[in-house]
């Protein structure tokens, strides 16, 4: 009986440090992966075309007296607003005309030298449409203003992306597998495997104007961190 005990015994012994060991073992080889890692970039870049577009025209008078100008570019917003409308602007895009900015331009002059003008009147015609063929179309054709006597102080355009959102998830989910891809090339270099993400950057997304005004350039950068093995 008691040879049995000795014999239970010992196989509790011999099993206890067994796991002991590989308790031991899988601290070690923890230890030793614990800074096995490598942390990649994964971009997505895309070129799409703006599918809204700001149009400002503005104009600007100046005189010593606000009468006639405020009646001066009440007559050019009519003109600029009768040539859109004969080019087809309605259903196309809005339009929207800007309160006067009035400039007292002897406020702040001390002496004799006055500007030639006491008053400069300002105020913009602004179309905004998402159809931006047609109101590259339509610029092309502003040249006739100046045959209805219209001087523009400015003429601005700005181009627009509006559906970012929607691209968002496919370009995260290119810049992740791009990161991944560069993870393996990495590892199979050093004789070894990538593991599990350890930590994950989403990056910033940034819209920038391509080289042709309407189109637009979305780009996004992940930093992402994965452990190795064996």
């Amino acid at each position: 009986m008691e040879k049995y005990e000795k014999i239970i015994v010992a196989s509790i012994v011999a099993f206890g440090l067994l796991m002991l060991g590989l308790c031991i073992k899988g601290g070690i080889d923890n230890f030793t992966n614990k800074d096995r890692r490598v942390t990649v970039k994964g971009l997505s870049e895309k070129e799409v075309d703006a599918d809204k577009v700001v149009w400002t025209m503005r104009l600007q008078e100046s005189a010593n007296e606000l009468k006639p100008i405020f009646a001066r570019i009440n007559e050019e917003v009519n003109i600029i607003q009768g040539f859109l409308n004969d080019k087809g602007i309605k259903g196309k895009g809005t339009v929207a005309v800007s309160t006067f900015d009035v400039t007292d331009n002897y406020a702040n002059v001390w002496g004799d030298n006055k500007p030639l003008y006491n008053y400069s009147v300002s105020r913009s015609v602004t179309v905004t449409s998402n159809d931006t063929k047609f109101i590259g179309e339509l610029q092309s054709q502003s040249d006739e203003l100046i045959d209805l006597g219209i001087i523009l102080d400015s003429n601005n355009t700005e181009y627009e992306y509006t559906q970012f959102q929607k691209l968002k998830p496919d370009m995260m989910a290119e810049a992740i597998a791009n990161a991944e891809t560069t993870a393996k090339q990495f590892a199979e270099n050093s004789h070894s495997k990538i593991n599990k993400i350890v930590e994950a950057g989403q990056g910033e997304f940034s819209i920038d104007n391509a080289d042709i005004p309407y189109k637009k350039k979305i780009r996004v950068v992940s930093t992402i961190t994965y452990s190795l093995k064996d």
